[in-house]
């Protein structure tokens, strides 16, 4: 089995932050492939937000590296110039150490090859388009904020850089943990690709405020009109009421993409309780980080809204203590509000 060396499981650490832990718990026999394919995604990541550098080249180095991931050139493939433009010392191992991440992938079999490659292709695919959506930013004087226009293509954009995922998940799982557990497959695969989408909707709400100072919105303009919000003005006093609603049906919509993926996580075997709680951190994570943001004001979401660690601490550790009581375990998840009715009528 091909394991990832010393250097890459610490520079893991240095990027992944709290995934880390979701990558510890993991069976080692999908650890390599969801580890590496993570290191990858994320040097895809760093080139795409390496913003000092004209996009032109950003969408250059973007293709340069899918080449190399997909084997398609023999060339000697090195980012040692991006690299020397990131502030952050992990971020510029990324990128000094994308050689030996695709030298790595090139041990795994074919198929396990096939599903990373895969799930980066479509990865890459979403860094790419949104490099050209918002391409005119780069020359814009003076400063604009350009937003999404249709929520199709919000959702497709939260399917290409994390609904995606949960398919490559469900499928490196199936087939090494599971191949002949009776699932309903099209279902597993319908709630991890929602699972992805809701954990990626929670960063847009999260990020709204720094994206639009970046000139960048990914509510779309279709839904802002409906709620008589612009870009420019949606975070402003006197359209705080109007936001605030538009803001909290996004919330719902976050919340009901997570709980398809506790359903999907609950679908899995039960024997699989690695799998479940590797899945069950990041949407209890969310749902706490959904909760402050329902409670937030226009002012408060200025600054970043997130958990604290010692939040983070106690939910990993209560998931791991009721893991093995089911009646306890679903209860982490809160229930759905059951619709009031009016009995008077």
């Amino acid at each position: 089995m091909t394991e990832l060396t010393a250097s890459q499981n610490e520079l893991l650490r240095a990027t992944s932050r709290s995934f880390y832990q979701t990558l510890r718990v993991l069976p080692g026999v999908i650890r390599p492939q969801i580890a590496l394919a993570y290191l990858l995604a994320r040097t895809a990541d760093t080139i795409a937000d390496t913003e000092i550098v004209p996009v032109k080249e950003r969408r250059e180095a973007l293709h340069k590296l899918r080449e190399f991931i997909l084997g398609r050139t023999n060339a000697s493939v090195n980012f040692n110039d991006l690299a020397g433009r990131q502030g952050a010392p992990a971020e510029k191992l990324l990128l000094e150490k994308a050689g030996d991440s695709v030298a790595t992938l090139q041990k795994f079999s074919a198929d396990d090859q096939k599903r990373v490659r895969d799930v980066l292709t479509i990865i890459i695919s979403g860094q790419e388009l949104d490099l050209r959506r918002f391409a005119p930013l780069e020359s814009s004087q003076p400063a604009r904020i350009i937003p999404l226009e249709t929520a199709l293509e919000l959702d497709d954009y939260t399917y290409r850089v994390a609904g995606c995922v949960g398919e490559f998940w469900t499928k490196m799982c199936r087939a090494h943990l599971f191949p002949k557990a009776p699932l309903d497959d099209n279902q597993l695969i319908i709630n991890s690709v929602r699972f992805g989408k809701g954990l990626q909707l929670i960063n847009i709400l999260r990020d709204l405020p720094e994206d639009l100072k970046k000139g960048r919105c990914y509510l779309p303009m279709e839904k802002l009109e409906k709620f008589n919000l612009t870009p420019q003005t949606m975070l402003t006093r006197i359209k705080e009421d109007s936001f605030l609603k538009l803001f909290h049906e996004y919330l719902d919509k976050a919340e009901d993409n997570l709980r398809a993926g506790w359903d999907y996580t609950n679908a899995l075997p039960f024997s699989q309780f690695r799998v479940r709680l590797a899945c069950a951190w990041p949407i209890l994570i969310g749902i706490k980080t959904i909760e402050k943001l329902r409670v937030a004001k226009v002012g408060e979401l200025q600054q970043r809204v997130k958990i604290s660690r010692t939040e983070v601490k106690r939910i990993i550790l209560h998931s791991i203590l009721v893991c093995p009581i089911p009646v306890l375990w679903r209860h982490l998840f809160p229930a759905k509000p059951v619709a009031f009715k009016d009995n008077l009528s």
